[in-house]
C-alpha cells in the first residue's frame, strides 16, 4: 500500500530538502518504487536531483492548476526506481491564483490520485512556510515527517507546525499522522546537540527517530552536482545515515498528533 509522506518544517535550513532527496534515493536504492514531489517554489529538490529547471516545459504548477495531467509531469531520475515531479518558480503563482478556488487545499491530492498506486512511497518536499502549498501536501499525505536541526532554537515554532497538522486532520484529512521527528545536522561532539536530543526526547519521546543525520560536508556538496548523497559519495557518513534512516522508516508506525507544549 502506498505511503504518502510530507517532509515539513516552517523553518528554513533544517535539512528538509536534503532529507526529501536523500530519503527518496535511499528508499529507491533498497528496492522501493518512489515518487519525489517538489512542492516548493524554490525548487531545490529539483536541482538536487539534477533536473534543469529552465528546460522544463511543464512542472508541478501546470498539474496543480489543471493545465496538464500528472503523467506528463513525472520525470525519470538517475535512479531507476525513483521518479520525480519537479517544480520551478511558476509555483509562486499557485498561492495567488487559488485564493477563490473551491477545494483549493485538495489540488495536490486530486493530482496524485491517478498514479498513487504505482509507487510504494510518495515523498513531498514542502516549502519552509505554513502556506497553501503546505496545506495541499498535508491534505494529500498519510503522515508528516519533521526534520529538526540539532541547533539552538530547534524547537522554536514547532508547536505551530504541530497545531497546523492537527487543524488539517480536523478539517480535511482525518487520517493524517506524524511519521516522526528526524534530528539533522547532528554533531555528537557538542553539548548543544546533546541538549537538543534530550529536549526532543523529553517532549516527543518515541516520536524521535533513533537515526540522526550528521553534519557532513559531502551532504552539502552533493546538490551542486545534481546528485543524492548515495550517488555522490556512498561511503560518506551522510550516505550511510540516510540508508540507515530509510531502513528505520520502513519499520516505523505513525503517531497520532497530540497537544504540544513546545515553543511557538
Amino acid at each position: 500500500m502506498t505511503q504518502i509522506i510530507s517532509i515539513a518544517n516552517q523553518k528554513g535550513g533544517v535539512g528538509k530538502t536534503t532529507t526529501a532527496v536523500n530519503l527518496s534515493a535511499a528508499l529507491a536504492t533498497i528496492g522501493k518504487k518512489v515518487l519525489l514531489v517538489d512542492c516548493d517554489s524554490q525548487a531545490n529538490a529539483t536541482t538536487g536531483m539534477g533536473i534543469d529547471k529552465p528546460s522544463l516545459e511543464y512542472s508541478l504548477y501546470q498539474g496543480l492548476i489543471g493545465e496538464i495531467g500528472v503523467e506528463d509531469i513525472i520525470f525519470p531520475t538517475i535512479l531507476p526506481k525513483l521518479m520525480m515531479i519537479p517544480a520551478d518558480t511558476d509555483l509562486i503563482g499557485f498561492e495567488i491564483e487559488m485564493v477563490s478556488e473551491r477545494d483549493r487545499e485538495k489540488k495536490l491530492k486530486t493530482l496524485l490520485e491517478p498514479v498513487k498506486g504505482n509507487f510504494d512511497y510518495i515523498i513531498i518536499d514542502c516549502p519552509p512556510a505554513l502556506s497553501l502549498l503546505t496545506l495541499n501536501a498535508f491534505a494529500a499525505s498519510d503522515s508528516v515527517l519533521i526534520p529538526l536541526q540539532s541547533e539552538f532554537y530547534a524547537l522554536e515554532g514547532l508547536g505551530q507546525l504541530l497545531d497546523t497538522i492537527k487543524r488539517v486532520k480536523a478539517s480535511f484529512n482525518p487520517g493524517l499522522k506524524i511519521k516522526g521527528i528526524l534530528l539533522t545536522m547532528y554533531d555528537k561532539r557538542t553539548n548543544l546537540a546533546q541538549n537538543v536530543v534530550e529536549d526532543a526526547k523529553k517532549y516527543f519521546k518515541d516520536m524521535v527517530f533513533k537515526t540522526k543525520i550528521p553534519r557532513n560536508v559531502r551532504l552539502g556538496e552533493a546538490p551542486s552536482y545534481g546528485l543524492p548523497i548515495i550517488l555522490y559519495d556512498k561511503l560518506s557518513t551522510g550516505s550511510k545515515s540516510y540508508i540507515t534512516f530509510a531502513r528505520e522508516l520502513l519499520t516505523r508506525r505513525s503517531h497520532v498528533t497530540r497537544r504540544s507544549h513546545v515553543k511557538r
